[in-house]
C-alpha cells in the first residue's frame, strides 16, 4: 500500500487493530453510482453505511437537475455496471494518485472515468478524490476528534464531519453556525450558507441544533438525517429559500436567545433580543412592553406573543401548497422495494391548524425543525421512510 494511501486508509477507516478490517462492512461500501432502473436519476444504495457519499451526491444531483438545466424533464437519465471483485487489501493496492491543475483538467478526468465511477468501488474512488483534494492536513485540522475516523469502524456509517465536508466543504463536526468556544476549546461549525441544506431527526429529539447556514440553504435540497441513515426532500419552490422575512429573522434571533427550544425567554433577555433585531430598546418601552407580553408576571416572555407584538400577519411569500419529493436510496425502504421519488405536497402555515393536521410521522418531525407548522400529503398510502 503506497504511503498517499496509508494516510487516506487511516482518516477514513481509522488505525487498524489485530483483527484488521471486517470484510463485510468494506463490502457495504464497495458500490458505484447506480442508478435506479424505475427512476433514472435517483441512485441506488444497496447495503447501510455509503448514504454519506451516495445522499450529498443524490442532492447536488437534484440541485442540479431542477436548477441549473433549462430540461423540465428533470426525471431522465441512464444506468449502471459491475466489476471485479476485490478485497480491501487488493483494492487499496491497486489505486494511485493522479494530479490536475484546472477545473477544466479534472472535468474532462471525470468525464473520461465516468465509468470508474459507476462501477464497484465508485464510491470510495469519489470519496478518497474528495479527501486528496481536500487534503488530508486540512481535513485533520477541521475534524474535533481526529482519533475518530470518517467512517465508523463497528457500524459503518459516515460521521458528520463526512456529511459536513460533502454538503459544504468543511470537515467538521458540529451543525451549528460558525465556531464556538466551550471551556477554551474552539468548537468549529459551518460559516458559510450550505448550497443544499441539511435537517435531522436528532433536533427534534433535542439532541442537537442545526444552524441557518444548513437549515437555509441556497437551493430547495435538504438532506434529511435519521438516527442511522439520510434521505433527501426537495422541491422546485424557490420561495423556501427565499431571503428571511423580517418575521422569520425575529424567529431566528429570539431562538438564538433560547437554546434548549422551550418556546420562551426569560424576561431579563427582552431587551437583548430587541436590541438585536434593531427596535426601540430604551428601558422604559421594554418595560412596558414586558407588562403586556407577561401580564400575569410569570417571568416569561413566550415565542408566539413576541411575534405577534411586533411582527403581525406577516406574508412569508411562501405558497399555500406546493408539490414537494422525497428520496431514499435503500430499495427496501421503499413501495414494492423499488427506488422511486416519493411525491406529495406541502402546505407551510404560520400557526397550527386542527383542519389540515396530518399524521406525526419521522419525515415531518425532521422537517418541523425548519417548518414547525408543515403539513404533508403524500400520493402512496404510506408516508416515505427516512430509515
Amino acid at each position: 500500500m503506497s504511503e498517499f494511501s496509508k494516510e487516506v486508509v487511516d482518516l477514513v477507516w481509522g488505525r487498524p487493530n489485530s483483527s484488521g478490517m471486517s470484510p463485510s462492512l468494506f463490502r457495504r461500501w464497495t458500490q458505484g453510482f447506480v442508478f435506479s432502473e424505475t427512476e433514472p436519476t435517483a441512485l441506488e444504495q444497496f447495503e447501510g453505511g455509503p448514504c454519506a457519499i451516495i445522499v450529498p451526491v443524490q442532492a447536488f444531483l437534484l440541485k442540479n437537475m431542477l436548477f441549473n438545466f433549462e430540461n423540465s424533464n428533470w426525471r431522465e437519465l441512464s444506468a449502471a455496471l459491475a466489476a471485479e471483485d476485490l478485497g480491501f487489501e487488493r483494492f487499496h493496492s491497486l489505486i494511485h494518485k493522479r494530479t490536475l491543475n484546472s477545473v477544466c483538467e479534472l472535468r474532462e478526468a471525470v468525464l473520461s472515468l465516468y465509468d470508474s465511477w459507476r462501477n464497484k468501488f465508485g464510491v470510495l474512488l469519489f470519496l478518497y478524490s474528495v479527501i486528496l483534494t481536500k487534503g488530508i492536513e486540512n481535513i485533520r485540522n477541521e475534524i474535533e476528534d481526529t482519533t475518530e475516523p470518517l467512517i465508523d469502524p463497528v457500524y459503518g456509517h459516515g460521521s458528520q464531519s463526512l456529511i459536513n465536508l460533502l454538503v459544504s466543504g468543511r470537515a467538521v463536526s458540529n451543525v451549528w453556525d460558525g465556531d464556538r468556544e466551550c471551556s477554551g476549546m474552539k468548537l468549529k461549525g459551518i460559516n458559510e450558507q450550505a448550497t443544499v441544506g441539511f435537517l435531522t431527526l436528532m433536533e427534534s429529539l433535542r439532541y442537537c441544533k442545526v444552524g441557518s447556514c444548513l437549515k437555509s440553504p441556497k437551493f430547495p435540497v435538504w438532506i434529511l438525517g435519521s438516527e442511522t441513515h439520510l434521505s433527501v426532500f426537495f422541491t422546485k419552490e424557490l420561495a423556501l429559500v427565499a431571503p428571511e422575512s423580517p418575521s422569520e429573522q425575529a424567529r431566528r434571533v429570539f431562538q438564538t436567545y433560547d437554546p434548549e427550544d422551550n418556546g420562551f425567554i426569560p424576561d431579563t433577555l427582552l431587551e437583548d433580543v430587541m436590541k438585536a433585531l434593531d427596535l426601540v430598546s430604551e428601558p422604559e418601552y421594554v418595560n412596558l412592553m414586558k407588562s403586556k407580553l407577561d401580564p400575569e408576571s410569570l417571568g416569561i416572555v413566550l415565542l408566539g406573543s413576541f411575534l405577534m407584538e411586533f411582527f403581525p400577519e406577516q406574508d412569508s411569500g411562501i405558497p399555500d401548497s406546493f408539490p414537494v419529493y422525497h428520496y431514499n436510496g435503500l430499495k427496501q425502504s421503499n413501495h414494492n422495494e423499488k427506488v422511486c421519488y416519493v411525491e406529495g405536497t406541502a402546505l407551510v402555515l404560520g400557526f397550527e391548524d386542527p383542519m389540515v393536521r396530518t399524521d406525526d410521522t419521522p419525515v415531518k418531525r425532521c422537517l418541523q425543525t425548519k417548518w414547525p407548522y408543515i403539513e404533508l400529503l403524500w400520493t402512496t398510502e404510506r408516508s416515505p421512510s427516512l430509515n
